[in-house]
């Protein structure tokens, strides 16, 4: 099994070995966030994992004001700050998921739990409990699929993920057919979970 740590993460972009980031917020995130309204927009969201942090740079170009982007990779982040000079830098956190502290309204998720390590699926479920506020809401694209080779990235499938989440959440809404891009068609799940 790779070490997925802060090291591994960081030489990954430090070498431009992000196969993953498709260099734009992808169409389910944009059909999922059109109907919010005004009142929506003050929410307190953690994206976390996000690295160079397409989906937290659109939140805040349509007027989401507390997004917070956490990922373990300094050099994502300032790629990201550069790149958004307007965004709040104190809503960069560079740091491990799961000794982020924090209370939000809504967490964003995007090929995050699928690099993390299969054994730590368990913690990520507490930590999402953790990090939300009362009736917090989890939004993720999961993998829908198992893949050959160790990973990242690691599958999995909806009965899993009923499993894992179903103590956390009063509601699981499960779309087997979200607005993926191309290549993933067919191979993810969008889920919303409200506490």
């Amino acid at each position: 099994m790779t070490q997925l740590s802060a090291k591994y993460w960081e030489q990954r972009y430090v070498d431009k070995n992000t196969g993953w980031d498709v260099g734009d917020v992808v169409p389910q995130w944009k059909a999922f966030f059109k109907d919010f309204t005004a009142s929506d927009k003050g929410k307190r969201i953690l994206v976390p994992g996000a690295g160079l942090g397409h989906e937290v740079e659109y939140l805040h170009r349509i007027g989401f004001q507390d997004v917070h982007i956490l990922d373990w990779s300094i050099s994502a982040i300032e790629s990201f700050q550069q790149r958004l000079p307007t965004f709040p830098k104190a809503h960069c956190h560079v740091g491990d998921f799961f000794k982020h502290i924090g209370h939000y309204d809504m967490i964003v998720e995007q090929t995050f739990f699928c690099a993390i390590d299969p054994s730590l699926r368990e913690q990520y479920v507490l930590a999402i409990d953790n990090l939300l506020a009362k009736d917090g809401k989890w939004a993720a694209l999961l993998f829908n699929v198992q893949f050959d080779g160790e990973g990242p990235p690691f599958g999995g499938s909806i009965d899993k993920y009923i499993d894992l989440f179903r103590g956390v959440f009063k509601e699981l809404v499960i779309d087997e057919t979200p607005l993926s891009v191309d290549p993933r068609k067919g191979r993810e799940v969008f889920m919303l979970g409200k506490k």
